[in-house]
């Protein structure tokens, strides 16, 4: 029997793509209990999406918590192998306070980690996945990228104080340019790059060869030439042309480092993904390693009206009390053969969504209702 993806969810969809694409470029899946200590996440909490978590005392005692994350228990049941990198993916339950209704949730998150020996190639195999995860869900995406070498150039050359560093980043992540021109006067600095990052934005064949011409340190040169390479390995693969520069893409900077991301999809108002590296996390938790990794939310998919979920089944046939069984069973079979989905019933049920309404005769099926 041939499979129907019509009868999957969006995120029962979501999670079939994902798991086929990960594994085509050899990511394993990684399994992980429900249960952490929960000294594991107070540790890391500004690292957490949410710093709500879901706490419990184990049989010995022991605090656990149901885990709101999973890349920090990759982290910390990992270890390193020089020369090595360890590629895993992974199809969750975390739970966490949902953003649509700002309640607890127990949400299925789907996500890669490449950790170990990270270099270019890793990279921009990552950011590709993400693109191409995003493309799975919807055709209309874009994947907003960020460098945070860049960004944290920029801020340290106006030679402004820790407190000031902290503002400046808070209003490039909201395209403040009233708020940067602010901090800037009352310090006495020229904020011209920071505004100018700030509001950055555009494909990467357009905005690249306007960041050469803005670089002010070695190591902003070597962001922008490794966001150059990182294009040429998008083009290549396909997938250059829904990739942005948004420099407002700002992800913590104790834990993250390099080149940062988040993805959107047409229909639903915030990012769906979010990734980048986070050598910084690494060093934090003990780690030698380097590493990049995304997650796709999928409880946002909910938010997807796809048109074929506006009605439960595609046909109804009804039929009278004593009809053949046989015939019944004929007229179902001639109907699913065609991938539609049919309900075979006597009565119609209250509130039940159909595309057509059929009626069972000697001679065949009459079309009753047709709401297509």
């Amino acid at each position: 029997m041939e499979f129907n993806r019509n009868v999957l969810k969006n995120e029962e969809k979501a999670i079939f793509d994902l798991r086929a694409l990960y594994s085509l470029y050899g990511y394993t899946q990684y399994k992980m209990s429900k249960f952490e200590a929960y000294d594991l996440y107070v540790r890391n909490k500004d690292y957490l999406v949410s710093d709500n978590i879901i706490t419990f005392t184990d049989t010995d005692g022991k605090l656990l918590a149901l885990k709101p994350d999973v890349t920090l228990s990759i982290i910390k049941n990992g270890k390193d192998v020089p020369g090595s990198v360890q590629k895993v993916y992974y199809n969750e339950n975390v739970y966490r306070v949902s953003k649509k209704n700002n309640a607890f949730q127990e949400i299925m998150q789907v996500g890669l980690e490449c950790i170990g020996a990270v270099d270019d190639y890793c990279i921009f195999e990552t950011v590709m996945l993400a693109a191409q995860s995003l493309q799975s869900i919807s055709e209309d995406y874009i994947l907003d990228v960020s460098h945070m070498d860049i960004v944290s150039e920029a801020i340290e050359a106006a030679g402004v104080g820790a407190e000031e560093k902290k503002a400046l980043l808070e209003r490039i992540g909201e395209k403040n340019l009233h708020g940067i021109d602010q901090i800037c006067s009352e310090a006495g600095v020229d904020g011209t790059l920071l505004k100018t990052l700030a509001s950055t934005y555009g494909k990467l064949a357009d905005v690249l060869p306007k960041l050469e011409t803005i670089s002010i340190s070695e190591k902003m040169r070597a962001a922008i030439e490794q966001l150059t390479r990182m294009a040429a390995f998008l083009d290549a693969n396909g997938c250059a042309d829904n990739v942005y520069i948004d420099f407002s893409v700002i992800n913590n900077q104790s834990y993250y480092n390099g080149i940062v991301f988040c993805g959107f999809i047409k229909g639903i108002p915030t990012g769906i993904l979010s990734g980048g590296e986070y050598d910084k996390l690494m060093q934090k938790m003990g780690r030698k390693s380097h590493a990049i990794g995304f997650a796709v939310y999928l409880d946002m998919l909910e938010r997807l009206q796809a048109e074929e979920k506006k009605y439960d089944v595609d046909a109804v046939i009804l039929y009278d009390a004593g009809a053949d069984v046989q015939s019944i069973s004929a007229a179902v079979k001639l109907m699913t053969a065609g991938g539609k989905r049919v309900l075979a019933t006597g009565a119609i049920p209250e509130k039940l969504q159909y595309k057509q309404l059929l009626k069972l005769q000697e001679k065949g099926l009459e079309i009753l209702e047709n709401n297509a």
